[in-house]
């Protein structure tokens, strides 16, 4: 039976701690994910809102009824019609909306997002501080 030495060559590949470590954080940077991810789903459902609002609406008032009604079936609790800004213009109607989503991390730590969509080409919105 032939025994190795290991002294000349080494070892390659990765110890316990170091694989911990990779866990660690994969583990850290997925919690944020789902943190993050039904605030950016619930904006992707804004947009779309107020897309449909501003085509089912002629007139402001309209405007706010449609996108309460699709708030209410796409679960849409950041906002409501209220926060939207309903501007004429020669074509018609643009709406548009900025707000902020904060969300609590770990202890006095969280994360604050910042939203804006406007049905305009050139939206000129910004957050509310």
């Amino acid at each position: 039976m032939e025994l190795r030495a290991f002294g000349k060559r080494g070892q390659h590949g990765l110890s316990l701690v170091g694989f911990l470590f990779v866990i660690v954080i994969v583990a850290l940077l997925a919690v944020l994910g789902l943190k993050v991810v039904p605030a950016a789903v619930e904006f992707v459902a804004v947009k779309k809102a107020i897309v449909n609002a501003k085509a089912n609406g002629t007139t402001p008032r309209e405007i706010q009824e449609s996108f309460d009604k699709q708030a209410t079936t796409a679960y849409i609790d950041s906002i409501t019609s209220k926060d939207l800004d309903i501007v004429k213009t020669a074509e018609g109607y643009e709406v548009s909306v900025a707000y902020q989503k904060k969300i609590p991390l770990v202890g006095p730590a969280s994360l604050v997002l910042d939203f804006a969509a406007s049905t305009s080409k050139n939206p000129v919105t910004k957050p509310a501080q």
